[in-house]
């Protein structure tokens, strides 16, 4: 295995941990506050759909990016990573809207524990969405000149882990009611 995609796997491991402790205390306090259902009942569950849908979208254009990397076709490469980046920010430009819409109404993070964990694992993956754009920004770059296209798949990688995360994080905090 290339040394470049077993630091990836090994990033990732090390970020199942982080998100792991994070969604099992989640799991933890709901399964003790059942109060907590008539807070989530607050979340949008049309924008957390979207984004549901953003992220897959976006997930897809990187298996493409790595599709054309792997047939040394970076300039299609970069133009599909940048695409996941698009998506990535669309992502969180609903997820701002939505933030908005929340802390007016007076949900913020300090209203009660669900709000709490909402925040903090919505963020905490929100960061990880800005991580990964990062990291694609200078793939892409690479990749439009031909150069590094392993990377490509790397940042897949990681980039389809974020997915899976929201892919968690989705039905916890905006369908489980």
């Amino acid at each position: 295995m290339p040394t470049g995609r077993l630091a990836v796997w090994w990033l990732i491991a090390s970020e199942i941990v982080i998100f792991g402790g994070v969604l099992g205390a989640y799991l933890m306090h709901r399964l003790g506050h059942p109060e907590w259902a008539n807070q989530s009942m607050h979340t949008s569950t049309w924008k957390g759909a979207l984004n549901t849908f953003i992220l897959l979208t976006s997930s897809l254009s990187a298996v493409l990016a790595h599709n054309a990397a792997s047939r040394g076709d970076g300039k299609r490469a970069a133009k599909l990573l940048w695409a996941t980046i698009g998506g990535g920010a669309a992502f969180l430009v609903v997820k701002s809207f939505e933030w908005t819409a929340e802390i007016k109404a007076g949900y913020t993070i300090s209203s009660n524990t669900f709000w709490s964990f909402y925040y903090t694992a919505a963020g905490i993956h929100g960061l990880h969405v800005i991580a990964g754009m990062i990291v694609m920004m200078f793939v892409a770059a690479d990749a439009a000149k031909g150069k590094e296209l392993q990377r490509v798949e790397n940042a897949g990688l990681y980039w389809h882990f974020v997915d899976l995360v929201w892919i968690f994080l989705f039905p916890l905090l905006y369908i489980a009611k």
